[in-house]
Parts: structure tokens; C-alpha cells; sequence
């Protein structure tokens, strides 16, 4: 009998999971670690005993303690459709049988809730997106009783996390661990409110690094969840995964399930990677995500064969981009990347992890096998635009509503197209231009009537521009025939 199973997020609505979303995600951003050391030990668990020199806490008393006075319980108000008012028969008997009263028309407002964790004693929590996407109303409160509206400070759809803030001092935060140095079998405890029931504990141990789900529905998503057998439930999203010295290991993000409860296996995504989505938050209102800049593909015994490659896994790489950072280093298309960032790569989540946990102009050295030998690179890592420039807000917003990847037209295109600039569209992605019906290839020359060549001229369009107002994409489909396409910004 064949048996389906479904990784959804953990969020809970009415008494409903909300959001199981499907798709994959492959991306990269800045590794804190030159400018950052692990939170020291904030607790002494008790008893602890050595196992072939692996040193493993039995007690699990003193963590659990302190997580549950940081670990907050978020609740939302979402508008979901409109309900009509129901018609009222007395109207008529006490204002006579005029014109007929219309029914109103009401948003209707579901309530969901999730967890957060505190990570500063000023008031910071974060919490996963999903938790707080398109919620009108956010609140949050303590262990100690105590209940604050939140302002929502950032959302990143494509790890799937968010950063409130309560007007709170004094807070006890939780400290960052290293997920780097996690290992599996390493006890772990989760943190959260399931089904509403506040400051619940669960332990488990740590089954698998690296793990990625095809859960975050976005072209640039980063998936490389810490798999855990502890138990976690709707309600739990956004809620701590701490390790037995009381350190904040990971964000517990989904769970694999028939049921919609707990079956086994849960994930978190890793708290290196979500130091680092907070921190770019809190110092530039919005991630910046690095790029390799190469298109990427498991080794499998199938594709080994198939392309002849001496390597039985690492991560192949089908293609890179032009002006990417891969090209600018020497990686070329055939290489196989064993190696980054002093880790051994063995599949793309692997690499993906690395490269998420750092940021543009970041250095990354990157290990690969080209015809059955090994060579080094130190790759300057770029962000979307192939330079190193810190984004803002507005320019990242502006892209992520049309939804689509650009890249400077090389000098084979233009002499292809006979042009002597414009842009290409790479991936249309799931915004506004592949609603628009533009193929993926499109050479884009006119944007609302300007000559564009670069991203940076779409971005400093699409600046002006005002929600409603219109948008004119002009230019030639991957055939060389010219179209355009016409939709509401």
C-alpha cells in the first residue's frame, strides 16, 4: 500500500495546522563566525556520563528551566475572506418595508498561534514566518503572564523566519549555540506551545544535519534543517531546539506527518543561519543573501555515469553564471564541489547551509574534483546583482513583488539579438511577471518605455513606482521574436 507523507509547518490555526507549503529552495548568504564565538555555557546540567570520550548530559532539568521563561507564545489575527451579515427580519418590522437593507460585508478573522524565543533582553524575538505572515494583529506573551502587541521589524519567506519586537526590558534571552557543532545522537530538547498547551518541553536527539524537505515555496529558499525525533506539534513553529547547556541550536520550522501531529521527525532550521537572517534584519532591514552563482545538482550513481564523473558525491555543477562568483574564481561547469568553507560537502543542502550563513564580499574557499583531481578556490561571494553591495530595503522588495532574476546580457546575447544592452530573465519565479505569462529567457530591453542594461537600471525603475501603477516589459522571447507584456505593479 503506498503511503503519502506530508511536511508541514507547525503553526497552529483555529484548531487546524496552518500552511503545509511545498517546494525547494537553493541559496546563500554570510557566515558571522570570524566576528562571532558561541554563546558561553549559561548552565551546568547535572549528572553526565562518558561515552568512548563523547561527553553526554542525563539531566536535562536546568536547560529545560531556563527555556521555558524565553520561549513566548505567539498569537495572530489574519484576515481570511469576507463573511456576509446574515439578514436581520426585525429591520422591516421596525422601519417598514422600504428599500431592503444590504447585507454588510465583514472580513473574517481566523486566529493562529506559534511560538518565539527571546534573543535579547531588549525585547527581540524571533519566530518563523509562516507564523506571522499577513497577520494583521501579533501578540506575545510571556511565561511570566505578561502580554505585549508585537511589531513584526522582518520576514524572510525563503528560511522562513521573522523578527518581532515587544516594548519590553529586562527579558531573560536565550544564547546562540553553534549549530555547526551539533552531532547526531546529541540530545536536544524542544521548546514550544502545542495545540496551545504553553511551556512544553519534549527531548530528543539530534537524527540528521543537513536535511532538506521541499517545504519553503521560493525560488531562492535555504533548506538545511536539523532533523530531530523530539516531539513538536501545531504550535510549535518558532519555538526553541536547545541543546543540554541551555543553547539556542535551532528554530523548530516543520514536522513530517499523515496525520498533522507528531509522527517521528521534526526540523529546525539551524540557529547559525538564523543569527545571521536577524542580524542582517536588525542592521540593514533586510537579508543579504549571498550567491555562488552556479546551478547545482546532487552527484548521484545515475548522473556520475551519465557524465562520467570520478566522484560518488559532492555537488555538481550543471552551469554558471556569467557574472557570477564561481566564473570570477575559476569554477567552471563539469566541477564537482566536494569542500567549502572547511567542511566536507557531500549534497547541496550541505553546500547551501555554508554559503546561507554568509553574507556578499564574504571569502569562501571551495574545494572541487575537475577530472578526477582536486583544486582550491577562494570565491568572493556576490549578492543577485553579480557585485557586493549591502541592498536596500526597497530594491529587495521591489524584485521580490515581480518575482524574477535578472542577469546582464553577455556579449553572445547581444550578438544574438543584435542589441547592445538590456537584461535577461533568468528565473521568472512566482511574482508578478510569471503571473504575466513572461517566459524565462526573455531579453528584456525597455522597462515602462527606459532603456535598461543592468539590474541596477530595472531596480531604480520599478523605485518609482507606486502600488497600482502600470508596468510595460518590452523586449524578445528566447526565439528572438520581440513581445511585451503588460500588468498592475
Amino acid at each position: 500500500m503506498n503511503r503519502t507523507t506530508l511536511l508541514t509547518a507547525v503553526a497552529f490555526t483555529g484548531l487546524s495546522v496552518a500552511g503545509g507549503f511545498a517546494g525547494a529552495w537553493a541559496f546563500a548568504a554570510q557566515d558571522d563566525s570570524a566576528e562571532w564565538t558561541p554563546a558561553s555555557q549559561a548552565i551546568q546540567t547535572g549528572a553526565r556520563t562518558t561515552v568512548a570520550g563523547i561527553g553526554t548530559s542525563t539531566d536535562f532539568s536546568a536547560a529545560a528551566e531556563q527555556a521555558v521563561h524565553s520561549v513566548v507564545h505567539v498569537k495572530t489575527s489574519v484576515e481570511q475572506g469576507y463573511t456576509m451579515s446574515p439578514f436581520n427580519p426585525f429591520h422591516d418590522f421596525f422601519f417598514g418595508f422600504g428599500e431592503r437593507q444590504m447585507p454588510e460585508m465583514t472580513p473574517r478573522i481566523v486566529q493562529g498561534s506559534g511560538s518565539g524565543v527571546i534573543i535579547s533582553e531588549d525585547g527581540y524575538i524571533v519566530t518563523n514566518n509562516h507564523v506571522v505572515d499577513k497577520a494583521k494583529e501579533v501578540k506575545v506573551s510571556l511565561n511570566d503572564g505578561r502580554e505585549f502587541t508585537a511589531e513584526v521589524i522582518g520576514t524572510d519567506p525563503t528560511t522562513d523566519l521573522a523578527v518581532l519586537k515587544i516594548d519590553a526590558k529586562k527579558l531573560p534571552a536565550l544564547p546562540f549555540g553553534n549549530s555547526d557543532e551539533v552531532k547526531l545522537g546529541e540530545w536536544v530538547l524542544a521548546v514550544g506551545n502545542p495545540f496551545n498547551l504553553t511551556s512544553t518541553v519534549t527531548a530528543g536527539i539530534i537524527s540528521a544535519k543537513g536535511r532538506s524537505i521541499n517545504i519553503i515555496d521560493n525560488q531562492s529558499a535555504i533548506e538545511a534543517f536539523i532533523q530531530t525525533d523530539a516531539a513538536v506539534n501545531p504550535g510549535n513553529s518558532g519555538g526553541a531546539l536547545i541543546n543540554t547547556s541551555g543553547e539556542l541550536i535551532g528554530i523548530n520550522t516543520a514536522i513530517s506527518t499523515r496525520s498533522g501531529s507528531y509522527e517521528g521527525y521534526s526540523f529546525a532550521v539551524p540557529a547559525n543561519i538564523a543569527r545571521k537572517v536577524v542580524d542582517d534584519m536588525l542592521r540593514f532591514g533586510v537579508v543579504q543573501r549571498a550567491y555562488l552563482g552556479v546551478n547545482i545538482a546532487d552527484v548521484t550513481p545515475e548522473l556520475a555515469k551519465e557524465m562520467g564523473l570520478e566522484a560518488n558525491q559532492g555537488v555538481y555543477i550543471s552551469d554558471v553564471t556569467d557574472n557570477g562568483a564561481a566564473k570570477k574564481a575559476g569554477i567552471e561547469k563539469g566541477d564537482v564541489i566536494v569542500g567549502a568553507g572547511g567542511k566536507t560537502i557531500k549534497r547541496s543542502s550541505e553546500l547551501l547551509e555554508v554559503i546561507g550563513s554568509r553574507r556578499p564580499g564574504d571569502k569562501l574557499d571551495v574545494t572541487i574534483l575537475r577530472e578526477g583531481k582536486s583544486k582550491s578556490f577562494q570565491v568572493t561571494l556576490r549578492n543577485r546583482e553579480g557585485n557586493t553591495d549591502v541592498l536596500k530595503k526597497e530594491d529587495v522588495v521591489a524584485l521580490q513583488t515581480l518575482g524574477a532574476s535578472f542577469e546582464t546580457l553577455t556579449q553572445e546575447d547581444k550578438g544574438k539579438y543584435g542589441l547592445r544592452s538590456g537584461v535577461k530573465i533568468t528565473d521568472v519565479g512566482t511574482g508578478k511577471i510569471a503571473q504575466a505569462g513572461v517566459p524565462k529567457g526573455f531579453i528584456l530591453v525597455k522597462l515602462n518605455n527606459s532603456p535598461v542594461g543592468s539590474q541596477e537600471d530595472v531596480e531604480r525603475i520599478l523605485g518609482s513606482l507606486q502600488p497600482g501603477d502600470g508596468v510595460l516589459l518590452q523586449g524578445y522571447r528566447p526565439d528572438g521574436r520581440p513581445d511585451y507584456y503588460a500588468f498592475g505593479y
